[in-house]
Order: structure tokens, then sequence, then C-alpha cells
């Protein structure tokens, strides 16, 4: 676990011994699979970091449709935002898998914010990163056709949760083919053609709620 915390931005931004005094303040939470971390809407004042499984960050349209907004896995945070800003949150968190974090309130962290630059630097850059990708994402939906975003997000996932295998890059999202589809930002059907196109390629391989991806440079070529 604490390999994994070293990797979360605040934690990078510590010594062992500042390291070990902030993880003293915080609370572990476990989730089973389904299981809900928070709600959009609902008034948020703490940040986790996941140490164990998968999460998913959804969003609900005002006419019900549903959006996936990104796949968390360890070392990531979520809920940072309301540090800054304890307002409603933006996002439902659910636990694709079963799931350990590590929680830590505002309260909590204000001292940290405050004697500790470095830790604000940190999690600044890490809400930037989040933007980044959020406006990367909106030009995509702009520009970008569904099989080339569909190349793209299995590249992202293999960057998170690849393991690299004599065969190709086994990829366990542990993602139902809607979330697939809702993470890509089309329908399951277009998502399910353009998947079975690069299976037939050779470029990939599906399985159940994971892929192996046998070619990248064919699909970071197609994802461009």
């Amino acid at each position: 676990m604490d390999d994994v915390l070293s990797r979360a931005p605040m934690f990078a931004a510590l010594d062992p011994e500042a390291a070990a005094a902030l993880r003293s303040s915080m609370d572990t939470v476990n989730l089973n699979k389904g299981q809900v971390l928070f709600n959009e809407g609902e008034r948020g004042e703490r940040l986790y970091i996941i140490t164990d499984g998968k999460m998913k960050l959804g969003h609900t349209s005002s006419d019900g449709r549903e959006s996936l907004l990104a796949v968390l896995g360890p070392g990531e945070l979520l809920g940072e935002l309301s540090l800054f800003d304890p307002g409603p949150r933006t996002a439902t968190a659910t636990a694709l898998t079963e799931t350990s974090l590590m929680g830590l309130g505002h309260n909590a962290l204000r001292p940290w914010l405050t004697g500790r630059p470095e830790v604000a630097e940190a999690l600044l850059q890490a809400l930037a990163l989040r933007l980044r990708r959020t406006n990367e994402q909106m030009a995509d939906l702009v520009f970008s056709d569904v099989p080339g975003r569909v190349a793209k997000t299995l590249l992202e996932l293999g960057e998170k949760f690849g393991r690299p295998l004599p065969d190709g890059i086994h990829v366990t999202h542990d993602m139902t083919q809607e979330e697939l589809a809702q993470l890509v930002g089309a329908s399951r059907e277009t998502v399910n053609k353009a998947l079975a196109d690069f299976a037939a390629r050779g470029w990939i391989r599906l399985e159940s709620r994971s892929v192996i991806l046998i070619d990248p440079e064919r699909l970071d070529r197609r994802s461009k």
C-alpha cells in the first residue's frame, strides 16, 4: 500500500517522515463491486486515493442519459476538487471492482496545504492534469470519429492497467460493453462495430471485460 500511496501526487511531494505523518491522518474505505462512494450533487469535503481496485466516475444528464467520465486505478485521486471548492460533487464515484481507498477530510488536509506548499502545488498540478484531460475529451468528441476515440481509449486503458505479455498488452478494464461505450462517448453498437473491426484487422483480441492490445502502433495511428 505504501508503494501505491507514494505514487499519489501529494505523497510524491513529501519526504518519508512527512508522508508517514500524512498517512496516519487518513482512514481506510473498502467498497464492494458496484458500491457507490459518493453521489453526484452531494456535498463533498473529502478526497480519496485508490490503493487497490478500480473506480468509475459517472455523470447523469437532465434527460437521464449516463456518461462515464473516467476510470481510475491505484495511486489516482478522486474528489480532490472538493478540497478547494467544497460544493456539490460533480460526478458519482462507483467501484468497478472490490476497491480499497484512503480518505482525507478538508480539515485534516488544511494544515498540510498551508504548512507544506509543495503539497498544495502537487494537488493543483493534479487538478490541472484532470482539466487538460477533460479539454482533450471535449475536443475528441468534436473532431475525432468513433473508431479514433475507441483506439485512443484502449491505449489509455493500456497505459493505466496493461500488463505486457508475449502475445500483447493485457488490459483488464472490468467494464461492461455499455460502460466502455459511455467512456468513449458513443452508442454501444457503434463502439462494438469499431472493436470488431480492430479485432478483424488483428490489432486487438477481445475477452470478457478485458482486451489484448496486439498492435498498439496501429491503434496509435488510428487514434490521431
